[in-house]
């Protein structure tokens, strides 16, 4: 594993057994790249190089404009999903790429969470990532769904991942419990349009076994 820090974020490198292996980059809550890697292991997931990117303003860079709390006591969310895009695409994939001295087969995003709401707008902001994984990702965000039918991604992706807890909408707030249909809505929208689409459902909560199903969510993308 390699560490080092673009700008104010911490990075994690976990690379492959060769250089030209996919890379996938992984916006984590806490730096959780080592156990999801680990998982990823444990599945048996083909070679990949697997960068963590941590010390993340949750609320702000992983969302794509401003809403209030989704529930009680909760932050509000202060959209800084563009900014923080311009980081990674313009600081951290070179510094990653230089470090591994090689261009990967191809570039992933992935996240779990508000982070997998944000690997899914990534696509419509930029062209460099060709795979998408959505776990338990936030899309209850409200506009997502919107925004999703009325944009054109700035490169169509190859195959996109999503994936829920089968007890995440079980909820009374009206906004957290729109995530399963608005999920589902999204991979029926993504597979008419004929992009190669999977939405499973594992058992759960949101915070249910979250580097599992980070790690299955990307051993689908990889063997695609």
């Amino acid at each position: 594993m390699v560490d080092f820090e673009a700008g104010d974020k911490h990075i994690a490198v976990f690379p492959g057994c060769k250089p030209d292996v996919p890379v996938i980059y992984l916006n984590t809550f806490s730096g959780e790249g080592q156990a999801i890697w680990k998982a990823a292991q444990i599945l048996g997931c083909p070679p990949l190089t697997l960068v963590s990117i941590s010390n993340l303003d949750w609320n702000h860079d992983m969302t794509p404009w401003n809403s209030p709390p989704a529930f009680k006591n909760g932050e509000p969310c202060t959209g800084g999903a563009d900014d923080y895009l311009r980081i990674l695409t313009e600081e951290i994939v070179p510094a990653v790429e230089k470090e591994i001295l090689a261009a990967p087969r191809w570039r992933g995003i992935a996240g779990y969470s508000l982070a997998g709401l944000f690997a899914l707008y990534s696509m419509y902001q930029t062209d460099m990532f060709s795979r998408v994984g959505s776990m338990s990702g936030s899309l209850w965000f409200p506009g997502m769904k919107e925004y999703i039918a009325a944009h054109k991604p700035k490169r169509r992706p190859d195959c996109l991942y999503l994936s829920l807890g089968n007890r995440e909408s079980k909820t009374r707030n009206p906004i957290l419990k729109t995530v399963q249909q608005n999920t589902e809505e999204m991979a029926a929208f993504y597979k008419a349009d004929g992009i190669e689409t999977v939405f499973q459902l594992n058992e759960g909560n949101h915070f249910d076994h979250a580097a599992e199903r980070t790690a299955k969510g990307i051993c689908w993308l990889l063997n695609r």
